[in-house]
């Protein structure tokens, strides 16, 4: 990778609250594009992306739409070298399978810990976020640069605008699918956007979101220049149902997605649904996503036509590992446990082999 943007100045200025606090100035997601600028190609493969990814929610495109890579990125060489072999791979399965990048810099947490690559690019607590926003989109264009397709989880609205010129699909996570603001973030973005449903397991907050999404929203934020402003935004038909199982268990069966569709179809709302064969639906077993991948690939072979792509968390190597305990081993997730490169590799393989 080429080297990381140049730093801003920083300002600090101490709150009159009782928990005094420390504010860095970060540069607005205009001044980052600026200084890691998409290309003119890099900009027309972005937008062309997004239409083949559009094409299969459609169903004008036959193709199953395959979001893969690792749970997060902490490592940019070892996430390079994954998007290296996912690229290769790529080209081998293209006819049936359209592979994108997993490139999740954001985490969401239960409580506390590691936040993603966006937040704590050394892993150390030091949460030196204009490095990271700035190493984020640098890996993301190298990516883009393979000519793999990127995608991630959309979690802090404020960071959303330094990524939003590179992503060809992104993630509303289950914690958020609820929330307003971020309903009106995806109302504003030109990309193809899935909702997961809640962490019960049920889709009507998602059918909600997807509904509230594709309206026209008037809301307080940030333009280019950082600044708050009021945006006004057209709404986004391009969002999808994401099934990720629940507190009450999986929702990938066939009765499940059955449900799901009628869900969908009593709101009103076009019946594309993507699995994440990972959380609840692996029962957080990432040994266990390759069941959940057959499994739903036997419907979609059975004629079901809703089911329109599945996720995947995959790493180099199987498993995860704890940060801050010791060196780390290269390849290996530090968040959720990802299935390997060699099962991810031959799973994708015979899916396309099935589905030709």
């Amino acid at each position: 990778m080429n080297a990381s943007a140049q730093a801003l100045p920083l300002t600090q200025q101490h709150t009159a609250a009782a928990n005094t606090s420390v504010s860095l100035r970060l540069p607005s997601p205009l001044q980052l594009k600026q200084q890691l600028p998409l290309s003119s190609a890099l900009a027309a493969l972005v937008q062309q992306q997004r239409q083949a990814v559009k094409a299969i929610l459609e169903g004008r495109d036959s193709r199953l739409l395959v979001i893969v890579g690792p749970c997060s990125l902490h490592d940019p060489r070892a996430a390079l070298e994954y998007a290296e072999r996912l690229a290769s791979l790529s080209k081998q399965v293209d006819d049936q399978l359209l592979l994108v990048m997993r490139a999740y810099v954001e985490k969401p947490r239960t409580t506390v810990g590691w936040k993603g690559l966006a937040y704590d690019p050394f892993l150390d607590g030091s949460d030196d976020m204009q490095t990271g926003i700035a190493l984020s989109r640098e890996l993301m264009i190298d990516m883009l640069k393979l000519g793999l397709p990127v995608a991630t989880e959309l979690l802090q609205p404020m960071a959303a605008g330094y990524f939003d010129d590179v992503l060809g699909w992104a993630a509303i996570g289950a914690r958020t699918t609820e929330s307003q603001i971020h309903r009106e973030m995806v109302s504003g973005l030109g990309l193809p956007v899935g909702f997961k449903n809640g962490t019960d397991g049920g889709v009507g907050i998602a059918c909600d979101a997807i509904r509230s999404a594709a309206h026209p929203h008037r809301h307080f934020g940030l333009d280019a220049q950082g600044h708050p402003a009021i945006v006004e935004t057209l709404g986004n038909p391009d969002t999808h149902l994401v099934l990720r199982g629940g507190h009450k268990g999986p929702n990938y069966d066939a009765a499940s997605i059955e449900q799901a569709r009628q869900g969908l179809a009593k709101g009103g709302i076009a019946a594309r649904i993507m699995v994440d064969c990972s959380h609840a639906n692996s029962g957080k077993d990432p040994l266990r996503q390759p069941a959940v991948f057959d499994a739903v690939l036997q419907q979609r072979l059975a004629g079901d036509r809703s089911i329109v792509g599945m996720m995947l968390e995959s790493n180099l190597f199987e498993g995860c590992q704890a940060l801050g305990k010791g060196a780390l081993e290269y390849g290996v997730s530090i968040t959720d446990g990802c299935l390997g490169w060699a099962g991810t590799e031959q799973l994708l393989r015979d899916a396309a082999s099935a589905l030709r």
